[in-house]
């Protein structure tokens, strides 16, 4: 059964990829999106199984892979509960991003290709988590690092893209570089890449030290600070975070797809997969602590000020990546992937809702542009209100009832605080994020559905009545589009209300509005449904497959009701806050961006990470490669080598051609002076 999950998207992809042209574009679509339905069919068994505890972990042989000396093993795919709950995950969500694409992409005319691409990665992700040695799972990261170069560079027409694409590739490549030196150096100490065997024998290196750059460190500490690094990269955290964005470029469902449950999470399960590791590297930890908190607080400022609805969600993400590493650093690994577990379902609805909106505008993303459309649209607007709720974390506790990230948020939130040490600095901050998550994501909802329309200031919408993709009436005649600022001349009518420009916002189709109410029942019931299975203070559920503190788990229960409270109320306070700004008092924001001027400017530029990363990386890099390019290539290895050597036998081209005069005496006279010149050297040789 394992077999056949992992390799059907393989298989389809293989399909679609090389004989898309052939079959045809729905005959691909079908094969690719079959596949992973049927991979999500096989998948939920197993994790029920492990959920009722009739599963038994296991590891299913696939083929030899490497013997080399002491460098041996095979090619295996492991099941166990920390792989169930990402087979649930991975399959589930790809499943349905690939029958919303059906809707969404169908106007492109590389559907084929597409739908490849996403198989391809999932296989990748699929190859990730069931990996039973470091080599396979590493052999899965980069195979989805390679997949998703491919799927944001999609349209790979437009320039943005690709930078975005190359971004992404190179910046995880400094992830993977401290990911691999990880690998190495953990050979190098256990002389395996068994991630059993390591796990098992990690305790007792607990204090040993070794070699590194010169210098002699915790062994623990070195080995686990560079696999983490490889996790930063793929999971976007605060240094290794500036491809996330970017990103956007890429089709919505790869926004989805990638963003949501699988690639981001890489490095979350990587940590807990490995966690008897981090266990025995308590320095290691505190850094993950840090790091995991930090890109939480930063993401979510961001996310205040970005007006592209998808880089609002987009630092969502970023910021809830930060929730679950700060978990996994107070040794919360399974509130950690609880919380993976639950995101999944309401950011997947999120990024999903926000294609609906943006296929309903007319592929305009400034939510700038948007207003009124909760009656236009109005299932995309209850599932992206259901999602709201789950990520804001809405929920009562005194009721035992609650959307999915009430449940895995504010369990993070509340070990936190029960760890003590860097634990509680991550609770403050955890419980600030959340405010700010509470106010971004509720910004988001009241400009995009609630206020009077703004269609008509945006030149995507006036594109689309101008051409006929929605039919302005008599009295309101097409805008053309200008340079300058746009304003809104429309003429009020029966018909069309000001702010419109005559542009009908119509829903998705069905193929798109299905993904988004499942996604919507996972969002509202995940939490409820698992999470005395996830967070339980006895170990049934993960039975071993990562480490695991009774105790810690315990203390969830055992914390103050203020502590418990403490995310509903800033929640509540958020959702004021949003309200006031952009609801009551529309001139509010405005006024405060005004007040705080630089503060503003250096939130809103990111934190002037890219700035900062072009001067000291990528400037001095291009002016490196062009001094090597200049004065290397092109001054000294092509001057006195291809070049030189040409310039020379043009040089005596030219003096032979001097030389072939056509004259029989000129001819007889080189003769002559070559015949005596042959004889004074045998001479006087």
């Amino acid at each position: 059964m394992i077999q056949i999950i992992v390799f059907a998207p393989l298989l389809a992809a293989i399909v679609a990829g090389l004989f898309g042209r052939v079959i045809g574009q729905t005959a691909a679509k079908l094969v690719t999106t079959g596949a992973l339905f049927l991979a999500a069919a096989l998948s939920w068994p197993i994790f029920l199984g492990f959920l009722n505890g009739t599963a038994e972990a296991g590891v299913t042989p696939v083929l030899t892979w490497v013997q080399s000396g002491a460098l041996t093993f095979d090619w295996a795919l492991r099941v166990d509960t920390l792989t169930a709950v990402m087979l649930v995950v991975i399959t589930t969500v790809s499943a349905l991003v690939h029958l919303y694409s059906w809707g969404y992409m169908d106007e492109d005319p590389d559907q084929s290709r597409f739908f490849a691409y996403l198989s391809l990665f999932t296989f990748a992700m699929l190859m990730l988590v069931t990996a039973d040695n470091l080599v396979q799972m590493f052999f899965g990261w980069e195979g989805v690092g390679l997949a998703s170069y491919l799927l944001i560079g999609f349209w790979y027409k437009k320039p943005s893209a690709n930078a975005a694409a190359i971004k992404a590739f190179v910046v995880n490549r400094v992830g993977d570089l401290g990911f691999m030196l990880g690998i190495f150096g953990t050979f190098l100490v256990f002389q395996t890449t068994s991630i059993d065997a390591i796990n098992e024998a990690a305790p007792a290196m607990a204090g040993s030290t070794i070699g590194f750059m010169g210098a002699r460190w915790d062994t623990m500490t070195i080995l686990c600070l560079l696999l983490f690094i490889g996790a930063m990269g793929k999971s976007a955290q605060l240094g290794l975070h500036t491809w996330l964005p970017d990103a956007m470029e890429g089709p919505t469902p790869v926004s989805a797809l990638i963003h949501a449950a699988t690639m981001v999470t890489a490095g979350v399960f990587m940590v807990c997969r490995l966690s008897p590791m981090f266990e025995a590297a308590p320095v290691a930890l505190a850094a993950v602590t840090i790091i995991g908190a930090a890109t939480c607080l930063f993401a979510a400022t961001v996310g205040t000020t970005q007006w592209d609805i998808k880089r609002v969600i987009a630092y969502s993400t970023c910021s809830q990546l930060g929730y679950m590493f700060f978990a996994a650093g107070v040794g919360a690994y399974g509130a950690a992937m609880f919380h993976l577990f639950t995101h999944a379902f309401f950011k997947a609805l999120l990024f999903l809702g926000a294609g609906s909106v943006i296929h309903a505008m007319h592929h305009e993303q400034d939510m700038r542009y948007y207003g009124g459309l909760r009656k236009e649209i109005p299932f995309t607007f209850w599932a992206m209100l259901i999602g709201t709720l789950a990520i804001t974390g809405v929920g009562i506790y005194h009721l035992g009832a609650g959307f999915a990230g009430f449940w895995s948020k504010d369990a993070i939130l509340e070990v936190s605080y029960a760890a003590g040490g860097h634990g509680t600095g991550a609770f403050w901050v955890g419980v600030f994020a959340a405010l700010l998550t509470s106010f971004y994501s509720w910004r988001l909802m009241f400009l995009t559905f609630w206020g009077k329309p703004r269609w008509i200031e945006s030149k995507h919408i006036q594109h689309a009545v101008a051409h006929g993709h929605d039919e302005p009436s008599e009295h309101n005649p097409p805008v053309q589009e200008d340079a300058g600022e746009l304003h809104d001349h429309t003429v009020p009518s029966p018909d069309h209300a000001p702010g419109t420009g005559g542009y009908h916002p119509h829903e998705s189709p069905w193929t798109m509005l299905v993904p988004l109410g499942v996604l919507s029942i996972g969002a509202i019931f995940a939490g409820q449904i698992f999470h005395d299975a996830f967070l339980s203070a006895e170990e049934n559920f993960w039975a071993g497959s990562l480490a695991f503190d009774p105790a810690l788990m315990q203390a969830i229960t055992e914390v103050p009701y203020w502590v418990k409270y403490s995310a509903l109320v800033v929640m509540l306070l958020g959702l004021f806050v949003a309200w006031m700004a952009y609801i009551r008092r529309p001139d509010l924001p405005r006024e405060t961006t005004q007040q705080l001027g630089p503060i503003y400017n250096f939130i809103h530029n990111k934190w002037y990470f890219d700035e900062l990363y072009d001067l000291l990386f990528v400037k001095p890099a291009f002016w490196l490669g062009r001094i090597f390019w200049k004065k290397g290539d092109e001054g000294t290895i092509d001057r006195f080598g291809p070049n030189g050597v040409a310039w020379v036998v043009s040089q005596g081209s030219g003096l032979a051609k001097k030389v072939q005069s056509g004259y029989l005496t000129s001819y007889a006279l080189i003769m002559l002076i070559g015949l005596v010149a042959a004889v004074t050297w045998v001479l006087f040789s």
